[in-house]
């Protein structure tokens, strides 16, 4: 990593204060590209950057190196119900739109799908939970450029967290294309009188500098909030600090899965049942989606990228 220009630093520390910001930026420092050691798991295959040649090598020998290129293409929209007696009656309805794990600078394709999919969508926000660039470490400025694309088509408020492949140093670019980002942070939403709280954490899966206590703070416990994380791994701490939803990406469902979509490995610390689409953890509702963009190498197979539509209902839980 280069040295911090002291310009982005006092930037940085005015937005997050001079702890979280000389922490994020000096774990970084140590930790960046590391591939065994650090983080929830011990092994990052993400950071392990020779295994890219060869896994795109052998799918190239088999055969199935094209036709993962265009399954990673073919991202869908999932429409997902999410009822609850504590979601308040005049946010029955109300749509949040999820992408996870864009990675943006690896396939145009996907990302170009993606666009087309949101043409026509409609909903009250967007919220983005990490993962925006491809690499580790390094120059991050294609993955900027591709998230000033994907954010001019999204409408409405944007909220987002960062993920294990992001920086600290991309947070002044994205919050300036109009992206408020909840670095262990919340924000009250409020309509027709009723208010959801919707919170965000730094990354908790290899940076770990998650703070919920932080986050949940001000939250009122006998109001519905919301969870922002990159990582499901912490739905444990989720369900005891009083959240009703986790919205969350990380694991790519799998992105190289075993026909039923059943995974090789998930990169994380968590049951296989929380790894993709709706689950539940106590009163903890969560989702884990399967990313619009792909890791390590732009492939898929009997796992789809999607982008999500979540509807809050007012009404018995699932």
């Amino acid at each position: 990593m280069q040295p911090i220009n002291s310009t982005l630093l006092r930037r940085l520390e005015r937005r997050l204060g001079a702890v979280h910001a000389r922490q994020r930026i000096g774990i970084e420092q140590d930790h960046e590209a590391q591939v065994f050691g650090q983080g929830l798991n011990f092994f990052h295959i993400e950071n392990w950057y020779s295994i890219h040649s060869l896994i795109r090598s052998a799918l190239w020998l088999s055969g199935l190196y094209a036709r993962g290129r265009r399954n990673a293409a073919q991202v869908q929209l999932r429409n997902i119900r999410i009822a609850s007696p504590r979601v308040p009656p005049a946010f029955d309805g109300f749509t949040i739109l999820q992408i996870s794990d864009p990675h943006v600078d690896m396939n145009r394709p996907a990302m170009d799908r993606v666009v087309d999919l949101l043409r026509d969508l409609r909903y009250d926000i967007a919220v983005l939970t990490g993962d925006y660039r491809a690499a580790t470490f390094g120059d991050f400025d294609a993955a900027l450029d591709g998230m000033t694309l994907l954010r001019a088509h999204l409408r409405g408020p944007v909220y987002g967290v960062l993920g294990n492949h992001d920086t600290i140093r991309m947070l002044p670019g994205l919050e300036d294309m109009g992206i408020r980002m909840l670095l262990n942070e919340a924000e009250t939403i409020a309509r027709r009188g009723d208010s959801i709280h919707l919170c965000g954490i730094d990354d908790a899966h290899f940076f770990r500098v998650d703070n919920i206590e932080k986050a949940v703070e001000s939250v009122p416990p006998d109001q519905y909030s919301i969870l922002l994380s990159h990582t499901p791994e912490i739905y444990r701490q989720a369900a005891h600090a009083g959240f009703d939803l986790l919205l969350a990406g990380h694991t790519h469902g799998g992105q190289i899965c075993f026909p039923g979509s059943i995974p090789i490995t998930l990169d994380s610390v968590l049951p296989r049942a929380f790894g993709s689409g709706l689950w539940s953890y106590g009163r903890l509702a969560g989702y884990t989606s399967t990313g619009a963009g792909s890791s390590i190498v732009a492939v898929r197979f009997n796992c789809p990228p999607e982008i999500t539509l979540h509807r809050l209902e007012h009404g018995p839980a699932q």
